[in-house]
């Protein structure tokens, strides 16, 4: 089932994002972080467990520009649609919102080819994206490939 994270979603949310950051595969969020942007986040919870096996968000950079960021899906849920689901559920929300230009900082891009992303120069986002980028362990020597899709 997928829908939008609660407040006691933030320490599985934090558990998914830390598995994946130990791992290399992508970059972990501060709890405290997550508590302020938990509106852009969505769940998958599985309905059998009660528990959340998959989160992706939706963050809003500008006026036409937003990000998908922190899709990870638990390890024995891989391979199963979660991942998809929950990028096709942000795809939706940007369409809402009448975004233009949707990008992702990935370690995947076949998996974002799929649904209509490029690979881009990171140097051709704006400097505001980049503002996250001054904490992390890579800056500024960021090995994460830009992608956009125009909607």
């Amino acid at each position: 089932m997928i829908r939008k994270a609660m407040l006691e979603d933030v320490p599985s949310i934090h558990a998914l994002l830390q598995f994946y950051n130990v791992k290399g595969e992508l970059l972990a969020r501060p709890l405290s972080k997550l508590y302020d942007h938990l509106r852009d986040f969505w769940v998958f919870e599985d309905p059998g467990q009660k528990k959340v096996v998959g989160c992706c968000a939706l963050q809003f950079c500008w006026e036409n520009l937003a990000e998908i960021r922190s899709l990870a899906v638990d390890l024995d849920f891989t391979g199963s649609g979660i991942g998809s689901t929950l990028t096709e559920r942000a795809i939706q929300e940007a369409f809402y919102f009448k975004i233009k230009d949707l990008f992702t900082l990935t370690y995947r891009p076949t998996f974002f080819e799929q649904f209509g992303f490029s690979t881009i120069d990171k140097n051709e986002l704006p400097i505001k994206v980049w503002s996250d980028c001054i904490g992390c362990v890579s800056f500024p020597n960021c090995d994460e490939i830009a992608m956009i899709k125009k909607l």
